[in-house]
């Protein structure tokens, strides 16, 4: 017996989980292991943050939620725009979801029909496609390689364009790559856009606030605002705020669109818990001087870890601008030969000998659409990311059978 659709059928589970779990199965086991799989700040949020769960908590009254979010939320979500983007937004255009995965779901369930394509620039996020696929839709990915600087160009994304396309799906700053889109590079985008007028664009934002090598964020609605009622900028206090398992995304677009995706929730999850509102609502009308801190140690740990990639041969790397990920070109070591005598077939596989032989947990490329490439998170502690280095400088030290 069969429990799977086709569409449930046709994908994975998140490969980067999948890795996690099978290192902290490892570790479990007594191996020394250091997983760099997720990526996920490794400190706590603010105090008051914390103090404001408590107090919600202690003051009663969680019940069921508006499906779009509590209005002190939407209110605190609509003050951010404002404060950090130079955008404003009615309360009605913005919806509160359970991260920002939740977002993107609710989008596509709300306005793919079977067999509408979305444009994915790649390398990019491993969820994008397969939610893409879940809701009927056909991602279309765009390689993008180091020689373009991991960014979809207008050549590129008029040449992508058909009648079925329906949705351009950006990142920036951009999990695995780092690379951040200036304002330039989007009024691009924007002048073949404008020549499309049925496609919907999604801006995803979530890294917005970890900038590591002084290149300036700008967001997508900012620089495009006469693309405003086909623009839903998707964020989320994950990242800046190290919330990761408070479940909060958040996103603001046309009203008309927000409804949609506050229809889809409140069919599905109803509302996002209380008590994680209150944190996030504190989040992001607190004191601000935890994000800017976030960025400067991701700053530092960037800098660490891409000295000490320098130091490794046969390797590729970008020194990334923004979030918080090494992504390392690996192709230089396929087809060599470990001690054993095994062949490195590929990305997938230099990742599970990293792994099963040197104790490093990296998240294969392919997972990002782009074979030949590691992924290592840098939400590390100093020691971690050293030891990362020593590890992956080993791994190559050991092969044998370079081109």
């Amino acid at each position: 017996m069969t429990y799977e659709n086709a569409r449930s059928r046709a994908i994975q589970s998140s490969p980067s989980m999948a890795i996690a779990m099978a290192a902290k199965k490892l570790r479990a086991e007594g191996r020394d292991i250091v997983d760099l799989s997720l990526g996920e700040p490794d400190f706590e949020p603010p105090a008051h943050v914390a103090e404001a769960a408590c107090a919600a908590i202690r003051a009663g009254g969680i019940r069921y939620g508006a499906s779009a979010g509590n209005e002190a939320l939407r209110a605190a979500i609509v003050d951010k725009f404002h404060r950090d983007n130079g955008l404003s937004f009615a309360l009605h255009e913005i919806i509160v979801a359970n991260g920002a995965k939740q977002i993107l779901f609710d989008a596509f369930l709300a306005t793919l029909e079977e067999g509408d394509e979305v444009v994915i620039p790649a390398p990019c996020w491993v969820s994008y496609g397969d939610i893409v696929s879940l809701h009927g839709g056909k991602p279309v990915y765009v390689s993008c390689g180091p020689e373009v600087g991991f960014k979809l160009s207008a050549e590129q994304l008029e040449k992508s364009i058909t009648p079925k396309t329906r949705w351009l799906l950006l990142n920036s700053p951009s999990n695995p790559t780092g690379a951040i889109y200036t304002a330039a590079e989007y009024k691009a985008l924007a002048e073949v856009l404008a020549r499309h007028p049925r496609i919907l664009v999604l801006s995803d934002e979530i890294y917005e606030h970890v900038l590591l090598r002084d290149v300036p964020f700008v967001s997508f609605g900012s620089v495009c605002p006469e693309l405003r009622e086909r623009t839903l900028i998707v964020n989320g206090v994950s990242k800046a705020y190290a919330m990761t398992g408070w479940r909060v995304g958040y996103a603001a677009g046309p009203k008309a669109l927000i409804t949609s995706l506050s229809k889809m929730q409140s069919q599905s999850v109803t509302s996002v818990c209380g008590v994680a509102q209150a944190a996030a609502t504190a989040a992001l009308t607190g004191d601000q001087a935890f994000v800017a801190e976030g960025a400067r140690i991701f700053s530092h740990r960037a800098k660490l870890i891409a000295e000490g990639l320098a130091q490794i041969p046969h390797i590729d790397f970008t020194p990334p601008d923004g979030a918080f990920y090494a992504f390392i070109g690996v192709s230089r070591l396929i087809g060599c030969h470990t001690a054993s005598g095994a062949v490195l077939s590929d990305d997938t596989a230099v990742a599970a000998y990293l792994l099963n032989e040197f104790g490093l947990s990296s998240v294969p490329g392919i997972a990002f659409g782009a074979p030949s490439f590691i992924r290592l998170s840098i939400a590390a502690s100093d020691a971690e990311l050293q030891a990362a280095c020593e590890r992956l400088g080993k791994m190559v030290q050991s092969l044998s059978g370079f081109k």
